[in-house]
Order: structure tokens, then sequence, then C-alpha cells
């Protein structure tokens, strides 16, 4: 078995806003950073603003923009959602924790990965609504 640690920028999706990669690979393990609802244009998917500028929320859809990235980011080390094993999911307001466990209840059962929901003060934009980080298994053989 090949040990080496590799760490990836996936092409085609938003660029990460530190000197971090989107997903690192150890061993069998994949280590997927704090994914948010950001697309590669620097738009946010369940974000609009209006002509006065008043803005709309919508937890639901960045919950789903969320996991439909981890998903793609997981599809690089050719691994998938089912391949999760743990996940840690950051809220702004546990007011829409409802929302939020909706959709997820949509990708994943009680079967699916551990799960940590946690609020925190803020995320690195102020449209955003929920960001999560991840860890898969899925060994380098099967994943060749």
């Amino acid at each position: 078995m090949n040990n080496t640690a590799k760490s990836t920028v996936v092409s085609g999706k938003a660029t990460p806003r530190g000197a971090f990669p989107h997903i690192k690979r150890a061993g069998d393990f994949l280590f997927v950073s704090g994914t948010s609802a950001r697309r590669p244009d620097n738009s946010i998917a369940g974000a609009t603003a209006d002509a006065m500028g008043t803005t709309q929320l919508d937890i639901r859809e960045q919950t789903r923009a969320v996991i439909e990235n981890i998903r793609d980011i997981l599809a690089n080390e050719g691994a998938g959602l089912e391949h999760l094993v743990e996940v840690s999911a950051f809220l702004v307001n546990m007011n829409d924790f409802g929302g939020y466990n909706e959709v997820y209840g949509q990708f994943f059962t009680a079967d699916g990965p551990t799960r940590t929901t946690v609020a925190v003060h803020q995320l690195p934009h102020p449209h955003l609504l929920v960001e999560i980080k991840a860890v898969a298994w899925r060994p380098q053989t099967a994943a060749s």
C-alpha cells in the first residue's frame, strides 16, 4: 500500500480562498476541506439580491450545493458520497437546522457517515449559511 499523501485542487470547482486543497488523500482516507455553496465564478448558490440590495438566503439550496460540491470533489479521487465516514457541518444560525437537516436526509440515511453539526459565529462570506468538511474511506486500489 502506498502511504504517501496527495493534495488536489479540483478543476472546475471554486478556487480555495487560502493555501489549502479541496481534498487530500492519505493512504485509504480522503479528507475534504470545508466546502461551501460558492461556485467557480464566486457567486453563491442559494444567495440572491434584488435591485435594492435585499438578500435572500436559502439554507436548502445552499446545503444541496455543498453536498453536490463534496460529491464532485470526491469523484476526483474515484469516490462518492457513499464512501463518507464522517461529516462536520457548520451553520451560522441553528434556526436553519431544519432546512439543512431535511436536505441532508435526501442524500444520506442513518447508515451513512457519522455527523456533527455546530453553530459558528460566521463563515468567510456573509451570504454563506453552511459549510461542511468530510472524511471518506476509499482504498487506493479500488479507486484506481
